[in-house]
Formats: structure tokens, sequence, C-alpha cells
């Protein structure tokens, strides 16, 4: 009887041990006094590059290059490739905030003529195999007609 007793009072004690929030139950939320909005602005540089890259590769008949430049809203640059039908195509463009995006194409002969790549050869399906069937190696025994019945 007294283990009884003393398990009641330390579940007792316990429960008024835990907090609930009763306060925020009923009370209205505060409210929050609002802060000015601040925008920070970032100051950033112009931008300003430079780069190139070409390619020539023999085997395939890929051959191209490009270089461009960009300072601030300026930029300026220049590619090439070769046409399937041997003329080579310059492209020199450039592009600001008030004439916008130009380009002027030409293309001249490259004077000899374009070597091009083999075509890749073509896969054959695989030939369907026959299979035999599997031969027995011995016959099977003949069993005495009594263990039929």
């Amino acid at each position: 009887m007294f283990s009884l007793v003393s398990i009641f009072v330390l579940g007792v004690a316990a429960a008024a041990a835990i907090e609930l929030p009763l306060g925020s139950i009923y009370h209205a939320p505060a409210v929050a006094i609002a802060k000015p909005l601040l925008k920070t602005v970032e100051v950033e540089a112009p931008a300003h590059y430079d780069f190139s890259y070409s390619v020539h590769d023999d085997h395939t008949g890929d051959i191209k290059s490009q270089t461009e430049s960009r300072k601030g809203d300026q930029v300026q640059g220049q590619y090439t490739l070769i046409d399937a039908d041997g003329y080579q195509r310059i492209v020199d463009y450039t592009s600001d905030a008030h004439n916008g995006f130009n380009a002027v194409v030409r293309r001249e002969p490259l004077g000899h003529k374009v070597i091009k790549a083999a075509p890749i050869a073509k896969l054959v399906a695989p030939i369907p195999i026959a299979y035999a069937q599997p031969k027995l190696l011995a016959a099977p025994a003949k069993l005495p007609l009594s263990l039929y019945h």
C-alpha cells in the first residue's frame, strides 16, 4: 500500500513539474515593431575578360577557332570554321548597349580540298546460333509392370 501511495505522489510531482506554455494560449501574440528596411546596393566592377580557343583535328576535319574580349558593356570577337563545301566562314562581331549585336560574315575559299573523314562502318547484327537437342547418354531403364500397380 505504501508503494502505491509513493508512486502516486511521484506521478503527481512529475506532472506538476512539467511546464505547459499556457501563456501563449490565453494571450494575444505581441505585435513586433517594424524596423525600417534598408536596401544595400553593391557596386560591381565592370566586366573585363579576354579568351580564345581553337580546334584543329585533321582526322575528323573539325577546324574552328574563336577569340573574344569584353571591356564593360562592349564585346568584340571573331570566330572561324570550315564549312562542308570547303569554304572558311569568318564572323566578326561586336555588341554594346547602344548598337546591340552586329555581325559581319564572310566566306573565303581554302585553296585546297577538304578531307572528309571516312564514314563509320555499320554494325552487322550477330548471326543467330542454332543449338542441337542434347542427346541422352543412356536409355531409360524399363521397370517391371508390377511396380506400376
